[in-house]
């Protein structure tokens, strides 16, 4: 059963970067199935601007080409598309210099609809680009700015942007987007939650024994040479997916789904965060960097190659132990681990419970295994309890371990819509819940930074690993010296 589409109020959707990747990847063609689905009042209205020199017409033929290219043949309406187009206006303007946003305040003119100013730029502009748009009286009390990641390098350059921008904005029209709180299953997992009662009495150490989150990578450098090489995979996955992810998991239950009492507890999992200081990162971290191997059928090259430098210290790939002090998760780990060219594209929790605590079938029945509550990001979204079953068939008592499988694809008729979608959408809407507040990126930093201190003071090594592998042997260890094994992904 496909959920009602609800149509938005109408809105001005001006994109800074608008000639850009992630315009052309992610955000055209997410404002397109909007608009296939009927979510457009009218008058609704996108604009683009960035340096580039074009016309209203080149840049409809911009996103003819980005839908073309980035939406599945089978959702292409040649009208819709057509009506699409016909939203999309262009006006070229510089952020550093001020010069084309007297344009662009005439593009938007008097118009009464909500605006969402979205900063599909490097973050060093979003400084400009805010004062720029209060210097030029384009802020009404309906509009809203969202900014992308990485949301500074370090707790210092955080405060200081989210300064900047709060300088300019309220709290209440920033929208911070992590795309990975707008995936179909993250939500679920609030929803695996809080809605069933067959979860929560267990959501603790009592039952508990490990949580596991892994969101593994076949790309290697694609695009993003330059960014990558100053950031790494802490900095870039760690410091807000992996983060996010694992509030959601470990947070008390929210008196409601408002944005606040959601993202209250999510502050407070971070700073319940134990503190991985220099003496106990080597033993509760793993650097790694790939080199040659073979992913997704075919030879690649190493980090190095691909960067096209002799030598470079960044991680691609980072496994950690995070402990959680407070009363629900004393004394159980959360393994996380992210990286680039790894044996398989997947991202996943898993919930391991705790072994009975006497097996009554004897040997002869196998192994009583743990167990799992496995949650597919993705790809092929879903959820899986494993749990232990009897093998059918005379001879005794045999046990196995089986899945009981809901794959979103098959319980769920029609098309599930991408996370941009949504979270453009919510932020038409003016609902924050899946945006994260200025506290959470800052008390995120608070966690990392001493990690990233304490690689700096020893100077640890990204290990090399193969390409196609799932990372150094160390990650192995870390969580295997624990008595624990690294799920294995299907």
């Amino acid at each position: 059963m496909t959920s009602q589409i609800i149509p938005v109020d109408p809105f001005d959707f001006i994109i800074f970067g608008g000639t850009g990747d992630l315009s052309e990847r992610k955000l055209l063609p997410a404002l397109y199935h909007r608009q296939r689905d009927h979510q457009f009042s009218e008058p609704t209205r996108i604009i683009g601007t960035s340096r580039s020199k074009l016309s209203d017409e080149e840049f409809q033929e911009f996103a003819r080409k980005a839908i073309k290219e980035h939406v599945q043949k089978e959702y292409i309406d040649k009208a819709e598309v057509e009506k699409f187009v016909s939203r999309l206006s262009y006006v070229p303007a510089d952020a550093t210099t001020g010069s084309g946003f007297d344009a662009l305040k005439k593009a938007i003119g008097n118009s009464k609809s909500i605006r969402a100013f979205y900063l599909a730029v490097t973050p060093a502009l979003f400084g400009d680009i805010a004062a720029q748009l209060k210097k030029h009286e384009m802020i009404t009390p309906d509009s809203r700015i969202v900014v992308e990641k990485p949301i500074g390098r370090d707790l210092t350059s955080a405060k200081a942007l989210n300064d900047q921008i709060g300088g300019v904005f309220g709290e209440h029209q920033i929208f911070r987007i992590d795309h990975y709180l707008g995936k179909e299953t993250v939500q679920n997992l609030m929803a695996l939650r809080f809605a069933n009662a067959l979860y929560e009495p267990l959501w603790n150490s009592a039952h508990i024994d490990h949580v596991q989150i892994t969101v593994a990578e076949t790309v290697g450098l694609e695009d993003r040479v330059t960014y990558y090489d100053t950031a790494g995979a802490l900095r870039d996955m760690v410091q807000n997916h992996m983060l996010q992810l694992l509030c959601l998991v470990a947070m008390e239950p929210p008196s409601s789904m408002d944005a606040n009492a959601v993202r209250d507890e999510k502050l407070k999992v971070l700073r319940s965060l134990k503190r991985v200081n220099g003496q106990e990162a080597p033993k509760a971290t793993v650097r790694g960097q790939y080199r040659a191997g073979a992913s997704s059928g075919g030879a690649v090259k190493g980090y190095l190659e691909e960067l096209g430098k002799p030598d470079s210290t960044t991680e691609t790939f980072v496994a950690l132990k995070a402990e959680i002090n407070n009363w629900r998760w004393a004394g159980v780990p959360f393994y996380l681990r992210t990286g680039k060219r790894l044996a398989t594209r997947v991202s996943e929790i898993v919930i391991e419970f705790k072994p009975v605590p006497y097996n009554i079938f004897g040997e002869s029945a196998g192994n009583v295994s743990p167990n799992q509550l496995v949650i597919r990001l993705q790809p092929d979204e879903g959820v899986k309890q494993y749990i232990m079953v009897k093998d059918p068939g005379p001879g005794g008592m045999r046990l196995r371990q089986l899945p009981l499988d809901m794959s979103f694809a098959q319980s769920f008729d029609g098309r599930s819509p991408d996370a941009y979608e949504r979270l453009v959408m919510d932020v038409i809407r003016g609902n924050q819940t899946l945006f994260m507040r200025r506290d959470e990126v800052e008390a995120a930093w608070t966690w990392v930074d001493p990690i990233l201190n304490a690689w700096a003071e020893s100077r640890q090594e990204a290990q090399g690993y193969t390409a196609g592998t799932w990372g150094p042997s160390a990650s192995i260890a870390l969580i295997e010296r624990d008595g624990r094994t690294w799920h294995e992904s299907n």
